[in-house]
């Protein structure tokens, strides 16, 4: 099997990619295919690459933006994608039970099952996690001009107090071609599965393999009322929350008043007034521990 890696170049998770290489050499895979990418989103044109050179298994060594970076070209193509957990929170790993250490992330790729699971697509960019507008893109941007590498999963907490006063925006929302929301809202977000930081729940029934999109809506807008929100959804009650509106879709159509930031699985966008999130069922597998 032509096996490739791709990563993020100046990384030291886990004994970084020396460690990596020596772990893959050891389970058989002595000279992959290599590919070390300034940032992440530098890595679809080395994936299409790597696929015209013959790449049968593709490895993506970091956080969620590369393994998001590496599904949106590997989706539809049958070539399975192996995680290797080395970024600040791992949500598509951490649902999948796919294990935090180098040693077991490789050996479920390459002797685990293989596991087929739904992405999102948004605007034709695909994502797996989650895709979210307004408070949710903001605070993940903060978050990334350089407090996370400093602070971790702490500078998320930082910046979403910073942005929880942040004005709210009209949006009118579609899905599967039914007006559902129509009003002012301070986040959209849509998840393809449910887990966010620590095992909290923000949809509780989501499933990566359902062929169904979570969709949530939050009206909070004062700070009291962000902090209810908050810890509704730490006890796992968001649905329950005032300021929260829930449902699932195939087809998401949202048009907003302003320009707002959005993000794809934890990495900031640019703004849109509009956009258009579909669900691709099944589009690609991903390699699981054989238990999961």
């Amino acid at each position: 099997m032509r096996v490739a890696v791709f990563a993020p170049a100046g990384k030291s998770s886990g004994g970084g990619l020396v460690e990596l290489r020596r772990v893959l050499e050891e389970a058989g895979v002595d000279d992959p295919l290599w590919y070390e990418v300034p940032k992440s989103r530098k890595a679809p044109k080395q994936v299409k690459r790597a696929l015209d050179e013959g790449a049968e298994l593709i490895f993506a060594w970091g956080g969620d933006g590369t393994v998001q970076r590496c599904l949106d070209v590997l989706a539809g193509t049958g070539v399975p994608l192996a995680i290797v957990p080395a970024g600040t929170a791992n949500l598509l790993a951490t649902n999948l039970d796919i294990p935090k250490d180098i040693e077991g992330a490789v050996e479920a790729g390459l002797r685990g099952a293989r596991r087929s699971i739904d992405v999102g697509r948004f605007n034709g960019e695909r994502f797996a996690v989650m895709a979210g507008a307004g408070l949710d893109a903001a605070m993940i941007q903060d978050a990334d001009a350089g407090l996370k590498d400093r602070f971790g999963r702490i500078a998320y907490v930082w910046t979403g107090a910073q942005n929880i006063t942040t004005k709210p925006f009209k949006a009118k929302i579609r899905i599967d071609g039914a007006t559902w929301f129509d009003d002012e809202t301070s986040c959209i977000l849509v998840g393809n599965v449910g887990s966010l930081f620590g095992g909290i729940e923000a949809f509780d029934d989501a499933r990566p393999d359902d062929g169904m999109l979570e969709l949530g809506v939050v009206t909070a807008q004062s700070a009291l009322e962000w902090t209810r929100t908050i810890a509704r959804t730490a006890l796992g009650t968001t649905a329950k929350s005032p300021f929260v509106q829930m449902t699932r879709a195939k087809t998401i159509e949202v048009k907003m008043n302003r320009k707002v930031l959005y993000e794809l699985d934890g990495g900031d966008r640019e703004k849109v007034k509009s956009f258009q999130i579909e669900v691709e069922p099944a589009a690609i597998e991903v390699c699981v521990p054989v238990a999961a």
